[in-house]
């Protein structure tokens, strides 16, 4: 339980790594180290580089941000991601880390590269794992979360939920109801991997999706709110 939950009641923490499209961020900003091997939910995806993060959500599915679907060379989108797994330290092998090829890409058919509604896309894993990272339920679970980082290391940053309101002031007539914001609105302090998890209470709740610059004042990271893409989440699935 601790892992999963902040110190206090109204604050998140979030995982992180690199990022790809609007402000990706490479390294968290006023945050800390985390225990090795202690999120093993968490993914880096690749395509000959590490590009995005994905959660586990069962034994053959990982979610992560829409915007991070990448294309080639030749302008088209590819099903190969390789999804690896067991990374602390991406720039050394410390022998946990294992590398699965992806069975088939979705992006949410409502994803929008305007405005990032709907930043949300599953990965079918090519062969089975475990995981003990569970959808959400609950609207009021966006409570006590967390979210990490990778700069090179996994790192964990402390920060708060903003109301609707503040995000909104933040981003005008950029949110909608599919987001959430966090971060602190005096800058300082940040964290931005594109795809990472935001777990409350061992439940994925959302996704990191976007911001502008890194520890801007009034710039909070942008989330995608998980609980909206349940019933969507199950019924792709179960139907591939």
């Amino acid at each position: 339980m601790r892992i999963f939950s902040a110190p206090h009641p109204q604050w998140l923490r979030i995982p992180h790594t690199l990022g790809a499209d609007f402000a990706m961020e490479l390294t968290i900003v006023g945050g800390y180290k985390w225990r090795k091997n202690s999120v093993p939910y968490q993914v880096s995806l690749n395509t000959g580089y590490h590009f995005c993060v994905g959660s586990l959500i069962s034994s053959t599915w990982v979610v992560s941000a829409a915007h991070c679907y990448q294309k080639d060379g030749n302008g088209n989108t590819s099903n190969r991601i390789e999804v690896h797994l067991g990374e602390h330290n991406i720039a050394v092998s410390e022998g946990t880390e294992q590398s699965i090829n992806s069975a088939k890409v979705i992006r949410h058919p409502g994803y929008s590269s305007y405005n990032l509604d709907n930043d949300i896309m599953l990965i079918k894993l090519s062969k089975h794992l475990l995981s003990d990272l569970w959808l959400g339920q609950h609207q009021q679970l966006f409570k006590s979360v967390k979210h990490y980082n990778y700069p090179d290391r996994l790192m964990c940053l402390d920060a708060p939920i903003l109301s609707d309101t503040s995000c909104r002031n933040s981003y005008p007539g950029e949110i909608t109801s599919n987001m959430f914001c966090a971060g602190f609105l005096e800058g300082g302090k940040d964290s931005f991997d594109s795809g990472g998890p935001v777990v409350c209470n061992g439940q994925l709740q959302g996704v990191v999706s976007w911001g502008y610059g890194c520890a801007q004042k009034n710039r909070p990271g942008d989330y995608v709110k998980v609980c909206n893409y349940n019933t969507w989440i199950r019924n792709t699935m179960s139907s591939n």
